[in-house]
């Protein structure tokens, strides 16, 4: 018989009772993740730009900037999704851009809108904790909206810090809890009760991937605790920008 705590490729990725406790916790969590983000996949973007009121393109320019670019870095975008990080750091006029995702069906997009594009961006598929590149072999890498997603972050951290060469950039655009209490509340009344209606009924999903959206932002480690965990794996340089009222952070740090 089936455990019936384990994901089963029928049934919802997030179901009301995995995500009453840590989602962060569940032991199958990777199955989870993927078999999500295959189910929205198709109106992914068209929701991170309504929901997020077109700021989500912001805040990725911004995270590109982030990263002082002079023009002859080779970038690395970890969890690029349908590869709008990615695309970004192309446009910047870098060396080379690699997106990496865990998830065929996000990668199918990104690799179509590169090709319309005609952006020279190579996609591959595979996981932020075991990365199949080679040790210094990148000079800025990236993950954004990514990390929380991941079974072990730390473990994510110490590959980001294999993969980059020294004086390496690393970039990490994730949600957060904004400090004002007004702000705080406006935005936990809007991810919470009225994202999660509207983005299930525009993306016509299933999945409970805008139910799991809120919760793993709610339990996820917080913005400094974030850049605690980024030094543990040895980068240094710390710094965090709070963006749209502190909604997400952008954290850069350096492999020294």
């Amino acid at each position: 018989m089936p455990n019936p705590d384990e994901y089963q490729p029928n049934n919802p990725a997030w179901s009301d009772k995995n995500l009453s406790e840590n989602p962060h916790d569940v032991v199958d969590k990777p199955e989870r993740v993927e078999a999500m983000f295959t189910a929205i996949a198709r109106k992914y973007d068209l929701n991170n730009r309504l929901h997020s009121m077109w700021q989500d393109q912001i805040w990725r320019s911004r995270a590109v900037a982030a990263a002082n670019l002079t023009g002859d870095e080779d970038v690395v975008d970890v969890a690029c999704g349908t590869g709008d990080l990615a695309m970004a750091f192309y446009k910047a006029k870098v060396r080379s851009v690699v997106g990496i995702d865990f998830t065929k069906a996000m990668l199918d997009l990104a690799i179509s809108k590169a090709q319309i594009a005609k952006y020279d961006i190579q996609y591959l598929q595979g996981d932020a904790m075991r990365l199949e590149l080679q040790d210094s072999s990148a000079d800025v890498l990236s993950i954004a909206f990514g990390i929380r997603n991941v079974q072990e972050p730390g473990k994510a951290f110490a590959e980001f810090f294999r993969v980059l060469r020294p004086n390496g950039r690393l970039i990490v655009l994730e949600f957060s809890t904004p400090s004002n209490s007004f702000i705080r509340c406006c935005n936990n009344f809007y991810t919470k009760k009225i994202m999660p209606i509207t983005a299930t009924i525009i993306a016509g999903d299933t999945s409970g991937a805008y139910k799991y959206l809120p919760k793993s932002i709610e339990t996820f480690t917080d913005a400094k605790e974030l850049a605690a965990e980024i030094e543990h794996a040895g980068f240094t340089d710390v710094n965090q920008s709070p963006q749209t009222f502190g909604v997400c952070t952008i954290t850069s740090a350096v492999k020294r």
